[in-house]
């Protein structure tokens, strides 16, 4: 994590990684720092990551082929997704499922919005960010917290009835709730909007996905 500071963090095959270092990564994530002790030293290091990763959603990774598939599915894949702690799942802002690419996707045509659009728009919302947070020394929209979220992260009131709706139906954690505002504002953001609105907490909310229980 240290040696991915300040840039990305990428996680290949989640699942495949032990259970105990998976959850060494959460409270890293919660204060960009990771601590090493030792016997006879405390040594603490830089680690300010943007964490990605990726997974199947089983084992053999055909759950959503009843062709290929195995014959444990669907609860081969509870069982793999439950490798997945809770915690660390909800320090992780954005859920999103891929569907496989099949052949023929491979010849459909490029995108209308292509990576030079998708950056320019990234870039925009980064200068919103930093103009908003200038005198508060923050960087991101990731850094907001207490006032300062309150301040710059709060909904409109449609926004605030569907988060709470939301939260009680999702069961949300105090975690989990103050990352859908980080997220929110970032979309609000990202389409020049002042104001964080509905529309952009419950598009927050489509990311944010609830994990399998065993």
């Amino acid at each position: 994590m240290s040696l991915a500071h300040l840039g990305v963090l990428f996680l290949d095959e989640l699942p495949e990684f032990q259970r105990g270092v998976l959850d060494s990564l959460r409270q890293p994530l919660e204060t960009g720092e990771v601590s090493v002790a030792r016997a006879n030293s405390h040594v603490t290091f830089p680690a300010n990551v943007q964490l990605v990763a990726a997974m199947n959603p089983c084992r053999c990774g055909h759950l959503g082929d009843a062709a290929l598939a195995c014959s444990l599915a669907p609860r081969c894949a509870a069982d793999y997704q439950a490798k997945i702690s809770v915690p660390l799942l909800d320090r992780i802002d954005l859920h999103v499922e891929v569907q496989a690419v099949r052949a023929a996707d491979l010849v459909l045509p490029p995108p209308a919005e292509g990576s030079a659009e998708v950056a320019a728009k990234v870039q925009a919302a980064r200068f919103l960010q930093s103009k908003r947070l200038q005198a508060t020394g923050l960087r991101t929209n990731a850094d907001l917290d207490g006032d300062i979220l309150a301040e710059f992260g709060t909904p409109d009131s449609a926004g605030q009835k569907l988060l709470a709706q939301a939260a009680e139906a999702m069961r949300l954690s105090a975690r989990g709730y103050t990352r859908i505002l980080h997220v929110a504002r970032t979309i609000a953001d990202l389409a020049n909007a002042t104001d964080v609105c509905r529309i952009h907490i419950a598009e927050a909310l489509s990311y944010r996905r609830q994990p399998p229980r065993n």
